[in-house]
C-alpha cells in the first residue's frame, strides 16, 4: 500500500544523509497520505544505505502499524502529534545537524541575519523549549512554538522541519543547516545585523512569487 508515498519517504531519508545531516541512523522523515491519513516513516535503527521503500513502516494516526516488517521510528508519536494539529502538514523531518544543533545546545535561535533566511523561512528560525524524549512531548512543543516557521531548533535536541510535501520538508531542513552554517562563522567575524522586518516580509513574498520556473 502507498507504494509511491513509501518510495519517496525512502528517497527522502537517504537524501538526510547524502545532505551531510544524519550520521549513522539518527533523524527521519515521514509522510503523510492525503486521502487515507496513514503516515509513511523511518523504521527505528536502520542504516540509511540499507532503507529500501518496502522497508518504511505504515502507521495510522493512533500510532498503530499497518503495515511493514520492522519496528517505526522511536520518533512517531512526535510526528503523529505534529500532523494531528497541522492539517497543512504533510512532510516531517527530524535531524541533529551539527551547526544547527549547536544553536539548540546553546538555547539560540536564528535571526533573520541572511537574504537566505527572509527568503526561506519568513522570519526567524525558532527555539523550542526542552521537551522529553519518548513521547508526545516534543510533538506538542513543536506545535507550540515554530509558529509560522517551516523549522524549529528544539533546545538540547535538534531540529525538526515540516513542509506541505516530504520533500519541501527535507529541503527545509536542508536550508536550516546552510543558514545555520554561515551564521555561526559570522558570529566569530562580529556582530550580523538583522534585517528590518519590512524587508523580511517584502523578501520572502518576491521568494515565493518570483523564485523558479
Amino acid at each position: 500500500m502507498l507504494e509511491s508515498l513509501k518510495e519517496m519517504v525512502c528517497q527522502a531519508n537517504q537524501r538526510l544523509l547524502t545532505e551531510g545531516l544524519v550520521t549513522w541512523t539518527s533523524g527521519n522523515v515521514s509522510g503523510r497520505d492525503a486521502e487515507s491519513g496513514l503516515v509513511v516513516i523511518k523504521p527505528s535503527g536502520v542504516s540509511y544505505d540499507q532503507l529500501t521503500a518496502d522497508a518504511m513502516v505504515v502507521v495510522d494516526p493512533a500510532g498503530n502499524v499497518v503495515e511493514g516488517a520492522l519496528n517505526p521510528s522511536v520518533d512517531t508519536p512526535t510526528h503523529l502529534v505534529i500532523y494531528r494539529e497541522r492539517a497543512d502538514v504533510m512532510g516531517v523531518t527530524h535531524t541533529h545537524s551539527t551547526f544547527a544543533t549547536a544553536f539548540a545546545a546553546a538555547g539560540l535561535s536564528l535571526p533573520v541575519y541572511l537574504t537566505a533566511i527572509a527568503d526561506e523561512f519568513g522570519g526567524p528560525i525558532p527555539l523550542g523549549a526542552y521537551a522529553k524524549i519518548g513521547g508526545e512531548e516534543i510533538g506538542h512543543e513543536v506545535v507550540q512554538s515554530i509558529g509560522s516557521s517551516p523549522s524549529i531548533l528544539m533546545r538540547n535536541h535538534g531540529v525538526f522541519t515540516i513542509g506541505p510535501s516530504v520533500m519541501a520538508a527535507v529541503k527545509a531542513a536542508v536550508m536550516t543547516e546552510d543558514v545555520a552554517r554561515t551564521v555561526y562563522y559570522a558570529l566569530q567575524l562580529g556582530q550580523p545585523q538583522e534585517l528590518p522586518p519590512e524587508e523580511v516580509e517584502r523578501a520572502h513574498r518576491r521568494y515565493l512569487e518570483k523564485y523558479g520556473q
